[in-house]
């Protein structure tokens, strides 16, 4: 009897470490494309070029069409989905440039560590956190004393030549065999760094996260991992192979072997994960752009506007969500069409997602919307979303004098000045690529919605 009831003890053993890994907290992958146009996954559209693997996840998962990110530009809209927090509280409104640069717009050369990192209260909770791709958030150019990743909560970063620490550095190889460098001067940016070919450094990234992934799940620790490639952001150099046929089709000829490309360099980290039944599993994944396309390359489908620019092509994001055991069942291959959130709201939902703790003192702009992300509802942001646009960044792209203010409230999107005039009312429902001012027709409705933007915007911060 006794050899009995222990070998049950030890089966009821093995079944509780069993259940214990399986319910490990989940883990995260956030993937933040630079410079995608809404329109430019196939899923949402794009028939110049084709996107299977992100496909793929989206068939399976949910594609959201009325998902923005917080700036129509890098810097800012890196912040918004790391903090969960409007940019404009940390006085970043702009892309992050040199020290003189910087000060000519109002504008700090990094990011306070201070700021509520989605990345630090996972760290604390006992996640392995790591940063691969893309920062843009403190340490380009002569800003060689901001603080380094890690100091924001990550345990590994890697990343190009706008971060402090370890980094990939791009070089260019022509039709002719060519060979370059785009970014000379970023070694003194942090060591090591290593040259790799401009086509090739969405492959270093993603095998420096995959071996970040794999120590992790050998330590039995749950993981968040960003993955911010360069691509899909000019100068366009796709591979030695596609560089010269793309070339003959112009700008956007590049543009689309690139996004062909990243897409196809992605497939080995989602073959990775799926192919790892506890991974499978166990993690969320999330793909979006941090703003709108360059004007000539990506494209936004009818949505007007570009990078930089406030309409809708500049601020809104095709989102795929994939979590195979998390997703409602009902949920899964669909397009959410109806939900309205932003980048704020990420951090907040992921937050309760993973059952961790919200810092001590912190205030989020974002809302909890994890019920939405994982197609348990169709709920929105309760409160409206606001922006302003990048100071240096008046006219561009053929805009000129373009409004200073916007703010999407439920079915409706205002834009105006600082001072509250000029103002352009959409029902961007009925008018999504806004062609129909309706200010003057629903003038006290444009007057309310004046007055929230521009009250919001005069509580924000100046740099001193």
């Amino acid at each position: 009897m006794k050899k009995i009831f222990s070998i049950t003890l030890a089966l009821l053993g093995i079944f509780s470490c069993s259940a214990q890994k399986i319910n490990n907290k989940p883990n995260v992958i956030l993937i933040f494309i630079d410079d995608m146009g809404w329109a430019d996954f196939s899923c949402f559209g794009n028939t110049d070029a084709q996107t299977p693997n992100i496909d793929k996840l989206a068939s399976e998962g949910i594609s959201f069409e009325q998902f923005y990110v917080n700036s129509p530009i890098c810097s800012p809209s890196r912040v918004a989905i790391s903090t969960g927090t409007y940019p404009q509280r940390w006085n970043i409104t702009s892309y992050l440039s040199n020290r003189g640069h910087n000060k000519e717009r109002g504008i700090a050369n990094w990011l306070d560590p201070s700021a509520p990192m989605l990345a630090r209260s996972l760290n604390e909770a006992g996640y392995a956190t790591g940063h691969f791709g893309k920062w843009h958030m403190g340490g380009q150019r002569d800003v060689s004393d901001a603080p380094k990743i890690t100091e924001y909560g990550f345990d590994e970063s890697l990343t190009n030549f706008e971060g402090m620490g370890a980094k990939l550095l791009p070089l260019t190889i022509d039709e002719t065999g060519k060979v370059g460098r785009i970014w000379e001067g970023a070694e003194e940016l942090g060591k090591p760094f290593t040259w790799v070919q401009r086509s090739e450094i969405t492959t270093g990234f993603i095998n420096a996260a995959v071996q970040f992934i794999e120590k992790a799940d050998k330590e039995q620790k749950p993981f968040y991992v960003n993955i911010w490639p360069d691509d899909v952001h000019s100068p366009y150099w796709p591979s030695f192979e596609e560089y010269g046929l793309a070339k003959e089709e112009g700008k956007r000829g590049l543009y689309l072997a690139v996004l062909e490309e990243m897409d196809e360099q992605f497939g080995k980290l989602f073959d990775y994960i799926q192919s790892d039944d506890n991974l499978r599993d166990n993690t969320l994944i999330l793909i979006c752009s941090d703003n709108g396309p360059e004007m000539g390359a990506g494209r936004a489908g009818n949505l007007k506007g570009y990078k930089t620019h406030l309409y809708e092509g500049g601020i809104r994001s095709s989102l795929v969500v994939w979590g195979a055991s998390f997703i409602d069942d009902s949920a899964k291959g669909t397009r959410n069409k109806e939900s309205v959130f932003s980048a704020i709201d990420i951090a907040p939902s992921l937050l309760e997602f993973t059952g961790t703790k919200a810092p001590k003192n912190s205030t989020y702009d974002g809302e909890n919307l994890i019920k939405t992300i994982l197609g348990k509802s169709n709920s929105s942001r309760k409160f409206p979303i606001f922006y302003s646009r990048p100071p240096d960044r008046k006219n561009y792209y053929g805009f000129k004098n373009l409004p200073d203010l916007a703010v999407r409230e439920g079915e409706w999107k205002l834009l105006c000045d600082y001072d509250g005039s000029r103002q352009e009312l959409y029902n961007i429902i009925k008018d999504p690529g806004e062609e129909h001012n309706l200010a003057d027709v629903y003038t006290e409705r444009a007057m309310t919605m004046t007055q929230k933007v521009v009250s919001w915007y005069k509580l924000m911060p100046v740099l001193e």
